[in-house]
């Protein structure tokens, strides 16, 4: 696959993740026929979260003959990594999963995975862009092949910002403007959810202003998570959950979910994969929302990823030949996007890595939610101006589970989060560079 502009400015992203990295990790072992074995067909076990997967696999179901995928919804997050990892430990590991980019490489690195070089190698070399290629290669093995790209973008409600006279912000101060305007018009209206704190979420932001929480310096690893520009970022939304300008709900709750559903929340921060969250959460908003660039903190078009997902192969699956025809299929034919797409409960809205995947999605989607604003068109605009140059770490997880516990204080959620990293590096045996 040709080069993008996307592409082209993600090309160092990741990239000193295939450095000094798994040093723990060992290849993998399993071994199958992708086809059918004394004539039944092979069954492969499916384990995720991400909406629209089970459709996916009723549809390859129904299109395949010898394989046959049994799946499994499990929980998000660090939870459902957890659960993973207990399985993969206890022998009963599913054939196939699903992971954000953030867990896989601490998770390669401890041998969990099996090493998909042979089967999907090429697969991902020419199927995905560079940049991505990046964050599922590494130590020079490929451990996993990407799905999607999670651009960070601004969802507004256009009626409340009509009726407070607040144009859609472009900077971060604008958006601290348009918020104290929104809440003293209505005191009752905050400008969005943001407390409990979301690893996630912040990440995304210090990626956004320039952070590099991770890198490496020969074979060490350098952990700066309590940098300048993340500091910004933290101290920012403090501010503003401080002044009351931002609702101290927390996200991913009942609580969050009930103020942005009936109007006292004016804006959310989400990804490309959020959008097909609306139609579900909030019917009766429908033609209220908006989508627009996420706001930045010198006027450039800029912004960080939101999660992102990838296929993996877990550590002891006997049919990783047939895992990797499944993993084929359900990354890169459109037809599985169109089964994806084709859940009402939950419809997917992710934007997917490989170019040819994302026609179909484009054409599947229902734009009438957002007053028939092309959602894919503006996830893909916001995919090309993700800053380039982050890397995951091999310890993330225990970064994340700290910084879930420091109760939403931002700032505290980068030095707790900086302190477990350098330890944990050095647990795990890694090199540190101070």
């Amino acid at each position: 696959m040709p080069c993008t502009a996307r592409t082209s400015r993600l090309a160092l992203a990741a990239s000193a993740a295939s450095l000094a990295l798994l040093v723990t990790a060992c290849g993998g072992s399993g071994s199958d026929a992708s086809g059918p074995v004394d004539g039944k067909p092979v069954t492969l076990t499916f384990w995720s979260a991400t909406a629209g997967a089970k459709e996916t696999a009723d549809a390859f179901n129904k299109t395949h003959t010898g394989i046959k995928v049994k799946f499994s919804m499990v929980p998000a997050g660090p939870e459902g990594v957890t659960k993973l990892s207990n399985a993969v430990k206890g022998g009963n590991a599913p054939d196939v999963a699903t992971m954000d980019y953030s867990a896989l490489p601490e998770y390669a690195s401890e041998g969990n995975l099996e090493d998909l070089t042979p089967s999907s190698g090429d697969l991902v070399k020419k199927e995905f862009p560079e940049a991505v290629q990046s964050l599922v290669n590494l130590g020079g093995s490929t451990w996993a092949v990407p799905f999607d790209v999670t651009p960070i973008q601004l969802f507004y409600r256009k009626d409340l910002f009509e009726k407070h006279g607040v144009d859609v912000p472009t900077t971060w101060a604008e958006y601290r403007t348009a918020a104290e305007k929104i809440h003293t018009g209505d005191p009752g209206v905050t400008i969005t959810n943001f407390g409990g704190g979301d690893p996630a979420l912040l990440s995304g932001l210090a990626w956004q202003a320039g952070a590099r929480w991770y890198g490496t310096s020969g074979d060490a690893w350098k952990v700066n998570i309590d940098d300048a520009a993340s500091r910004k970022v933290a101290a920012y939304w403090d501010d503003l959950l401080a002044d009351g300008l931002a609702s101290k709900t927390p996200l991913w709750g009942e609580g969050e979910t009930k103020e942005r559903a009936t109007g006292k929340v004016a804006t959310i921060i989400g990804a490309a994969w959020s959008a097909g969250n609306f139609p579900v959460s909030y019917p009766d908003s429908k033609g209220k929302w908006g989508i627009a660039p996420l706001p930045t903190w010198d006027g450039k078009a800029s912004t960080g990823m939101y999660g992102g997902t990838s296929y993996i192969v877990p550590k002891g699956s006997e049919h990783t030949e047939a895992a990797a025809e499944f993993i084929k299929w359900v990354t890169t034919d459109p037809e599985a996007m169109t089964a994806r797409l084709s859940s009402l409960k939950t419809p997917s809205s992710a934007l997917p890595a490989n170019e040819g995947m994302r026609a179909a999605a484009a054409k599947e989607f229902d734009n009438s939610y957002f007053g028939d604003q092309d959602v894919y068109a503006l996830a893909g605009r916001a995919a090309d101006t993700i800053v380039p140059g982050w890397t995951w770490g091999p310890v993330q997880q225990q970064v994340t589970s700290v910084q879930m516990a420091a109760g939403g204080d931002h700032t505290k959620m980068l030095s707790s989060g900086q302190a477990k990293g350098e330890s944990a590096v050095t647990d795990r045996g890694l090199k540190l560079d101070k």
